[in-house]
């Protein structure tokens, strides 16, 4: 992607980092920047304190770039809202200046719900489930049960039947990935306890072997 960009002296990158903590396994997290420093200067790094510090309702961001660009953006903000509230701007400065440690205890509490929910969707007739390598979010493909019927004669013809029947069957909430461009898929978000990870994969194992 750096070397195509290099091609394109005009266009711009902005990154959005804000799982830059939340890695697994042996990958490495690099900004853009960090790959190819000649983008530098024509690239805005944007993360935040919602996930890696679990501040997901104090709603702060922060973004790095060229000072021209950050200027012009700080003057749009200045007018078209009436900023952040000073709470939670102080809280995150002491999050970011803080201790850390607490960031890999939760990333390996977050990679153990990782393996739970993967295994369990792979068991789950029909679904297909990749191992993510960071977040806390996986995108089993549902691919191999399009055409397939519930008990009530309905056709899965979409990913977002098969979101809706499942709710509909066992109360289970998933969102269907084609909200994001990926379908036949549905997306799962494991930042919750692995009792309800684990109650809920085995309601999409029932939901999933009862489709003929």
């Amino acid at each position: 992607l750096a070397d195509v960009l290099l091609k394109h002296p005009h266009v711009w990158t902005l990154t959005d980092d804000m799982y830059e903590h939340l890695t697994y396994g042996d990958f490495v997290f690099k900004t853009i920047a960090e790959v190819e420093p000649k983008l530098y200067d024509r690239t805005l790094t944007m993360n935040g304190v919602s996930k890696a510090y679990a501040m997901t309702g104090w709603r702060i961001g922060y973004a790095a770039g060229p000072v021209p660009l950050i200027k012009a953006m700080d003057m749009i903000q200045g007018q078209q809202t009436s900023g952040a509230c000073t709470i939670a701007q102080w809280a995150s400065v002491e999050a970011l200046n803080g201790p850390q440690d607490f960031i890999a205890r939760n990333k390996a509490i977050f990679q153990g719900r990782r393996d739970l929910v993967v295994s369990m969707l792979n068991q789950a007739r029909g679904i297909t489930c990749p191992s993510p390598e960071g977040a806390f979010y996986v995108y089993p493909s549902c691919a191999q049960l399009i055409g397939r019927k519930t008990k009530a004669g309905k056709v899965i013809d979409t990913d977002e039947t098969f979101c809706s029947e499942l709710l509909e069957a066992e109360g289970v909430a998933v969102v269907f990935g084609s909200a994001f461009g990926l379908g036949p898929n549905f997306r799962i978000s494991y930042a919750t306890s692995e009792t309800l990870l684990e109650e809920a994969c085995t309601r999409i194992q029932r939901f999933t072997a009862s489709l003929t």
